[in-house]
C-alpha cells in the first residue's frame, strides 16, 4: 500500500493526546470515588464486564479516528484489473504447413477448435481481435465482443503460403493502438525515445495481451525479434504457442481450409486453389518449429511460451491463458473504504455508550 498524502497521518498524533486525557478523566473520576464511601462500595460492587464495557466505547472511537486519519492520506493498494479490462489478439498461423496430419484431422482444424472454445470462456466484456497470418499478416476482426463474429471468422480461415511471424507481431501492435491510446501504431520506433533497459525491466505492462499461435518458423516479413522489441517498447506481452508435433506427416487440407496464394485471397474466405491432389492428396515436408525464436519473443515482451503437440494440450494451454494473462496488477485508492470503517467504528462506539448508559441509569 501506498500513501498519496503522507503528511496528514501526523494527525494520527492525536490518538495518544487522546489517550492521556481519558486516562487522565479517569484517574480524575477514582480520586473522587474514594471521598466518597457509599460511591466507592457501588463501584467495588459493579461487574467486572461493566468495567471493559466502560472503555470499550472509547476503543473504538478511537480507532475510528486512525481510520479516518488514514483516509485523509489517500491510501491506494495494489489490486487485480478485472478480465473486461484486458483485450487479447489472437495471431494465427494459416500457413500450408496447419494441413499436416500429425495432429489428426490437421493442425488447422484443432487450432479453430481449442481457439472457439477459448472465445466462448471468456466474460462477455473481454475484447478480442484476430490477426491471421502466412507469408503476410492481416487484421481480419478488430478487437471486439461479439463472439459470433469471432467464431465466424475461425470457421472461415483458409491456408497460404509463408510464416511471416514479426508481421503478426506489428499487425497486432497496430489493432490494440486502435483502442488503447496507450499503445503507439507500430510503424512508429520508441527505440531512439526510450531507454529500453529500463522500459523492458519494468513490470509495468498495458493489460492488453497478443497470443500468437505458429507451427513453424518465420520465412517472409519482418524479423521476429524485431516485432517483438516494438511490442516490448509498448509494455505489450506476446504469449507464444508452438503447434505440432516434430513429424508432421502428411498435408490434408479439407476443400474449405484451402485459399489463394495471393494475399488477398487468402484469410477469411473461401479461396480456390488446389494443394496435395484437392485437399487430400499426399504433399510431405517437414516444417521446423522455431522454439528458442519463440522463446525469446516472450521472454523480451514479457509474455510465456507455451508448447502443444496434440488437441488436448492446446485445450490446456487456452485454458490457462486467462489465468495469466487476466491479473493486471493496478493502483487503486481505497480511501473510501477507511473512512467507511472509521464511520462504523464512531457509530457502533457511541451507540453501545449510549445504550450501556442508559441501562446503567436505568437500574
Amino acid at each position: 500500500m501506498t500513501i498519496q498524502w503522507p503528511y496528514a497521518l501526523l494527525f494520527l498524533l492525536l490518538i495518544p493526546l487522546l489517550i492521556a486525557a481519558y486516562w487522565w478523566m479517569l484517574r480524575r473520576k477514582r480520586k473522587y470515588a474514594v471521598s466518597y464511601a457509599s460511591l466507592s462500595l457501588i463501584r467495588a460492587a459493579l461487574p467486572k464486564r461493566a468495567r471493559w464495557r466502560q472503555h470499550l466505547p472509547f476503543a473504538l472511537f478511537v480507532t475510528s479516528i486512525g481510520a479516518l486519519v488514514l483516509g485523509m492520506a489517500r491510501p491506494h493498494a495494489v489490486v487485480s484489473v478485472p478480465l473486461s479490462r484486458t483485450s487479447i489478439i489472437l495471431a494465427l498461423d494459416v500457413s500450408r504447413s496447419m494441413c499436416a496430419s500429425d495432429v489428426p484431422p490437421n493442425r488447422l482444424s484443432v487450432a479453430q477448435d481449442a481457439i472457439r472454445n477459448f472465445i466462448d470462456d471468456q466474460a462477455d466484456g473481454t475484447q478480442i481481435g484476430i490477426v491471421a497470418f502466412a507469408g503476410y499478416a492481416q487484421l481480419i476482426v478488430p478487437p471486439t465482443t461479439d463472439k459470433a463474429a469471432l467464431t465466424s471468422a475461425i470457421d472461415n480461415l483458409t491456408t497460404s503460403l509463408g510464416t511471416a511471424i514479426g508481421s503478426a507481431t506489428l499487425a497486432s501492435i497496430d489493432a490494440l493502438a486502435e483502442i488503447n491510446p496507450d499503445v503507439l501504431p507500430a510503424h512508429i520506433d520508441l527505440s531512439d525515445e526510450i531507454d529500453r533497459e529500463t522500459v523492458w525491466s519494468n513490470d509495468a505492462y498495458v493489460p492488453d495481451i497478443v497470443v500468437l499461435l505458429t507451427d513453424g518458423a518465420a520465412s517472409r516479413g519482418v524479423d521476429p525479434i524485431v516485432g517483438a522489441a516494438q511490442a516490448a517498447d509498448r509494455r505489450v506481452r506476446v504469449y507464444t504457442i508452438g503447434f505440432g508435433t516434430t513429424e508432421p506427416e502428411e498435408m490434408v487440407c479439407t476443400r474449405e481450409q484451402l485459399g489463394g496464394d495471393a494475399f488477398g485471397n487468402s484469410f477469411g474466405g473461401r479461396g480456390g486453389g488446389n494443394f496435395g491432389g484437392g485437399g487430400n492428396g499426399g504433399f510431405r515436408r517437414f516444417i521446423v518449429l522455431d522454439e528458442p525464436t519463440l522463446q525469446e519473443i516472450a521472454l523480451i515482451t514479457g509474455g510465456s511460451y507455451y508448447r502443444a503437440e496434440d488437441a488436448d494440450q492446446l485445450l490446456d494451454v487456452f485454458k490457462n491463458l486467462p489465468t495469466q494473462i487476466v491479473l493486471q496488477e493496478e493502483h487503486l485508492e481505497v480511501s473510501v473504504a477507511f473512512v467507511a470503517l472509521g464511520a462504523l467504528l464512531a457509530t457502533v462506539g457511541i451507540g453501545l455508550s449510549f445504550y450501556w448508559n442508559r441501562n446503567f441509569g436505568g437500574s
